[in-house]
């Protein structure tokens, strides 16, 4: 084998003249830092001279390198289309959402019963008894905002990017494995965070994934993210992986933390498996008849 050969072997893929999976993975990588610094740089600024912006700073740091990275490595690195990613849109990408939201609201629900059945879980009364309820109202449609944009560059990076690339490289078990594990470590930056809260949310990464693997779309995982971000912490006043947001609902947890999760939330607690095993059964159920692609 010649030198050029050798070379072609390496980096590119045997049966098409693109890069091999590894190689893209890294090349995304390398923008994802490169968007991170030219973003990072100006909105620290920011946050400094406008402590307000902070939220929103924090949601531009993450959210803005993590899609520009990956459209732009789809489209140049990748050679693919930006939809292949399963962001088709036709009549079934609302309904999909909003039965992602919907399925979390009864995953939020059973922690909730889990926790207040068990003496965990103490009732204080509803926020709009402490604040005015336009500002009650504000603070939910602002979070719920902000928990879109997290949900959808969550998922088109991790269920989208990373686990499509890893599943073309290796093979599905393999991908939804790494890239759920790669999902829990970029959460070890969050408040509260541990290796137990770590576990937890590459837990969720694989539940995450079903959906996926179910449609070949990222819709149906987006609104769950969306969903159980929202309904987690600005509704059902939960910690949201080790953040504190306003919420709808007022409680005290002061359960044991292996259980609870302690102050990173339900996350990093046994309470969340039986949650996330109630919304693997639903979105069995929901797409029973239109599973696509590899099994």
């Amino acid at each position: 084998m010649t030198f050029p050969e050798l070379l072609r072997t390496v980096f590119l893929s045997p049966n098409e003249p693109r890069l091999r999976a590894g190689w893209r993975l890294l090349a995304q990588l390398i923008l994802f830092t490169v968007i991170s610094v030219m973003v990072g740089i100006p909105a620290v600024i920011l946050m400094f001279v406008f402590p307000a912006l902070t939220d929103a700073m924090l949601l531009a740091l993450n959210g803005i390198p993590m899609v520009v990275s990956v459209l732009v490595a789809r489209k140049w690195i990748d050679r693919r289309s930006v939809v292949s990613l399963g962001l088709r849109l036709d009549r079934q990408t609302l309904t999909d959402v909003l039965v992602g939201m919907g399925i979390s609201v009864l995953q939020i629900g059973l922690i909730f019963v889990l926790e207040w059945r068990m003496g965990w879980l103490a009732w204080e009364g509803f926020a709009w008894q402490e604040r005015p309820v336009f500002s009650v109202v504000g603070n939910l449609l602002l979070w719920l905002g902000l928990f879109v944009a997290v949900g959808f560059y969550e998922e088109l990076f991790s269920r989208g990017y990373q686990l499509q690339n890893l599943e073309e490289g290796l093979n599905t078990f393999w991908a939804v494995l790494l890239s759920s594990v790669v999902f829990g470590a970029l959460h070890l930056t969050n408040p509260n965070a541990t290796l137990i809260s770590a576990v937890g949310i590459m837990f969720a990464g694989l539940f995450l994934a079903y959906p996926y693997l179910r449609t070949r779309q990222l819709w149906l995982s987006v609104g769950l993210h969306i969903g159980w971000n929202t309904f987690l912490g600005p509704v059902f006043g939960f910690p949201v992986s080790g953040m504190e947001t306003p919420h709808l609902f007022l409680v005290s947890v002061e359960g044991p933390q292996l259980m609870t999760g302690g102050a990173f939330g339900p996350e990093a607690g046994l309470v969340v498996l039986p949650a996330l095993g109630l919304g693997a059964l639903l979105v069995w159920a929901y797409t029973r008849g239109r599973v696509a692609g590899k099994s």
